[in-house]
């Protein structure tokens, strides 16, 4: 026998052990996905492929970089489980399972540790990246490299046949996906498991371009007053905010007091369906800003910003603009997050208020607080001769709250029994800011009503906060934030029945402009 063949023959065994033994682990360790995933045999063929598919390129991408077939199988299967685990981090604390998307916030995790690590898990990153380190250094040392034999050649060969294979394969699992995604993302990670679930999604992000349509927003806003009869308008999407009274009657009610007075003064106020649950608060903030639904966008609504950055869209800033408004965005974080400092401009604002107008004596706790945001937001009003429309982004109720810890004055001061609840510290730690956000309320009426414009004042929460232990220990909230559209004149026009029907928050942007229309005809 020919030397080649021999050390062809003695080669494959080196890779095909690895790769089955790979196999056998990579769709094993889909039983650890949280929500349960369909078995791999009761999925659809085309998943299959998608699925081996992407296990040989990886493997084979892997081999190219260290030439070290057992090394290289343990990059891939620590890569599928991180992504098991965040996943199921993301899970539990969102309730939606990691999105192609998703990629993009492991450099965010890096630029921004506060706002991931801790719910994936601290101590679970320390073990992990030593874990990593550890398994290099021993790879290293005791895997010898495939280059060092006489069969480099035919291993290259051979690790371009599986590279084909792998391309093969995941083609034919492109071609004949027969599975339509139907962009309810738990829904359809449950259908087609974690990896194909990544593709399809991936591949409708190429495929789909919403149909371009904007509000007709004239029919809201009709008037064509002079600049000097405009109203102010100060939106202010209150992190994490809801009625947590409503779900949790152990609260006591003078926890948002103020609220309370200003929604019955409201010309409208109540419930609100918003397209997010404990994080992802550009989906409500895009879906307020152009007035439309989140499901317009297709599968680009899990990250509209990136889409925005590609596609104009005609947002309520463009149109308060050309009335005669200078329009300005608060957000007490970096500007760059979520690409806001080079998105904002694009969406119809003249200038952008980040974390560098304020200091860390404004903190309450782990951020900027709202009292701070709203003393920010009475200085604009006092030193302006045009008309503003002011978007305030806050930040002080947003998590990890349990990086926060309650004092013995608060776990009495909110509840009805003076005692707070066992495991429940998130929730004492987030009425707290919960208080603040009600004195924020509270100064921002006061301000427009001392201004020499008519004003209006709308209200809403992105989305419910993330406090997993306290929804295990009494229940989960109904995933409606609320709101109120509260203006400067004292007629009432209360609508009681908004009480009992949540609105979408695409639909608070009618509110605004109907009230400014009026505003400005008196």
């Amino acid at each position: 026998m020919p030397v080649e063949n021999l050390v062809a023959e003695l080669l494959w065994p080196l890779l095909l052990f690895p790769i089955l033994t790979g196999l056998i682990v990579t769709f094993a360790m889909e039983f650890l996905l949280q929500p349960t995933v369909v078995c791999f045999w009761r999925r659809p063929f085309n998943t299959f492929c998608l699925h081996l598919g992407s296990f040989l390129l990886l493997y084979c991408a892997a081999l190219l970089l260290c030439w070290r077939p057992w090394f290289a199988l343990s990059i891939v299967l620590s890569f599928q489980l991180l992504l098991v685990l965040v996943n199921n981090a993301k899970y539990h604390s969102m309730r939606e399972p990691f999105l192609i998307y998703d990629f993009e916030y492991f450099t965010d995790a890096i630029k921004h540790p506060r706002l991931y690590l801790p719910f994936f898990g601290i101590y679970k990153a320390i073990l992990a990246a030593i874990g990593f380190v550890a398994v290099i250094v021993l790879a290293m040392i005791i895997e010898p490299s495939l280059l060092n034999s006489a069969g480099a050649f035919h291993w290259l060969t051979m690790v371009t046949g599986l590279m084909i294979i792998a391309s093969a394969l995941l083609w034919i699992g492109v071609r004949l996906n027969r599975t339509p995604m139907t962009l309810q993302p738990e829904d359809d990670f449950v259908k087609v498991g974690l990896v194909s679930f990544l593709w399809l999604y991936g591949i409708e992000h190429i495929r789909h371009q919403p149909i371009h349509r904007s509000v007709n927003w004239e029919d809201n806003f009709k008037s064509e007053a002079e600049p000097h009869r405009l109203a102010n308008v100060v939106v202010v999407q209150s992190e994490s905010f809801f009625d947590a009274r409503k779900d949790y009657d152990l609260l006591n009610a003078d926890v948002l007091s103020q609220y309370d007075d200003i929604c019955s003064e409201s010309a409208q106020f109540g419930r609100l369906s918003v397209p997010a649950w404990g994080a992802n608060t550009i989906r409500t903030e895009s879906a307020f800003l152009t007035g439309l639904e989140a499901s317009h966008f297709g599968v680009h609504q899990f990250s509209p910003y990136r889409y925005f950055m590609k596609n104009e869209q005609y947002t309520l800033a463009h149109l308060l603009k050309e009335k005669g408004y200078r329009t300005v965005c608060i957000h007490p974080y970096q500007a760059s997050f979520y690409m806001r400092d080079m998105l904002y401009p694009r969406l119809g604002f003249d200038h952008f208020i980040d974390i560098n107008a304020f200091s860390d004596s404004q903190k309450q706790g782990q951020y900027i607080g709202d009292i701070a945001v709203a003393e920010k937001v009475g200085e604009l009003l006092g030193e302006s001769q045009q008309p503003l429309f002011i978007f305030v982004i806050t930040m002080e109720n947003h998590g990890p709250l349990h990086l926060e810890k309650p004092d013995s004055v608060d776990q009495q001061l909110f509840y009805k029994d003076k005692k707070q609840p066992e495991g429940c510290d998130d929730l004492t730690v987030y009425t707290r800011h919960l208080s603040n956000a009600d004195q924020m309320a509270s100064m921002l009426r006061q301000q427009l009503q001392a201004d020499l414009r008519e004003g209006v004042l709308c209200w809403y929460g992105d989305h419910v906060p993330i406090m997993a232990d306290v929804y295990r220990r009494l229940g989960e909230p109904s995933g409606l934030t609320d709101y109120f559209v509260w203006t400067t004149t004292s007629e009432n026009q209360q609508k009681p029945l908004a009480e009992n029907i949540a609105i979408k928050v695409s639909g608070l942007v009618p509110l605004v402009t109907q009230q400014l229309s009026r505003l400005a005809s008196l």
